[in-house]
């Protein structure tokens, strides 16, 4: 019963809050300019392109991020999946982009990698005539996009190696001894088998990297203009710098409204998932 309390005071009663600020109208660079409009604030922001714009790039943004950094987690967790000099050396090396924060990965891919001058990615690429591209600047998504791959990759990998250490390996000799090569395989034997742990990925992936905040403020700050300018960053703007609470609070509450209903339907395809594979194991 206290942790129960404790829950609701650290989580619910905030949101209640948000949600009652978010039904008045007030600027804090307008002094008593405080008063209840009702549901005034979520019509402006509906209607407010730039927000409908930082809604687009977070989509464009947390897309590309999972889809990419799960490719590159199962392309990982099969190279580890099989026995070499060296795997837990290598592995621990895949694994460390994940624990470094994300502040310091921003900063780390603006300076020593994308940096027109100093960068290594502009270095390699110099012999193809591109090595005075301000990657940043001028790709400011892609520039975010690759700094969140490479920490959130290992992540994936994790969950898709233990996936392919979970598979019988009876079922592989199996399929070798009916003469199934690599890519069938992998198509109709380990892809099928890693679905429940693709979809978990996916999810728990979306979850963390919509709420990105600190990539995009130490990389971007949602320039040039606010082509790289997500939700979170957009509702920091609109709070921290447009000191508007009342709009700024419709937004988060839309936001939170909008990530709980995806992740409710993802997590009944997922508890779909597992309750088929467990009726066809039974």
């Amino acid at each position: 019963m206290p942790a129960l309390i404790f829950t609701i005071l650290v989580t619910q009663l905030p949101f209640l809050f948000t949600i009652f600020y978010s039904l008045q109208s007030w600027n804090l660079l307008r002094p008593g300019s405080r008063r209840f409009t009702g549901l005034a604030n979520y019509a402006a922001v509906l209607s407010d392109s730039q927000f409908l714009g930082a809604a687009l790039n977070t989509v464009v943004i947390t897309a590309s991020c999972v889809l990419v950094s799960m490719a590159v987690g199962i392309c990982l967790a099969m190279l580890l999946d099989r026995a070499f000099l060296g795997r837990g050396i290598v592995r621990t090396m895949l694994i460390t982009p994940f624990l470094i924060i994300p502040v310091a990965t921003a900063l780390l891919w603006k300076t020593n990698m994308f940096d027109p001058v100093f960068g290594l990615v502009g270095f390699v690429l110099t012999p193809f005539g591109l090595g005075d591209v301000n990657w940043v600047s001028q790709y400011p998504v892609v520039s975010v996009v690759t700094a969140l791959v490479w920490q959130w990759s290992p992540f994936m990998m994790l969950l898709v190696l233990a996936g392919l250490q979970s598979q019988g390996r009876d079922v592989i000799e199996a399929g070798q001894v009916d003469g199934a090569n690599t890519w069938q395989m992998f198509t109709e034997i380990t892809l099928p088998h890693l679905r429940r742990y693709i979809e978990l990925g996916v999810l728990l992936g979306s979850i963390y990297v919509v709420n990105t905040f600190d990539t995009i403020y130490m990389m971007t700050q949602g320039g040039p203009g606010t082509a790289s300018s997500n939700l979170p960053f957009y509702i920091y703007q609109r709070t921290f710098l447009g000191f508007d609470i009342g709009q700024s609070a419709a937004m988060g509450v839309i936001v939170v409204a909008g990530t709980i209903v995806v992740a409710m339907l993802a997590l009944r395809l997922i508890f779909r998932t597992f309750m088929s594979d467990q009726e066809a194991q039974s």
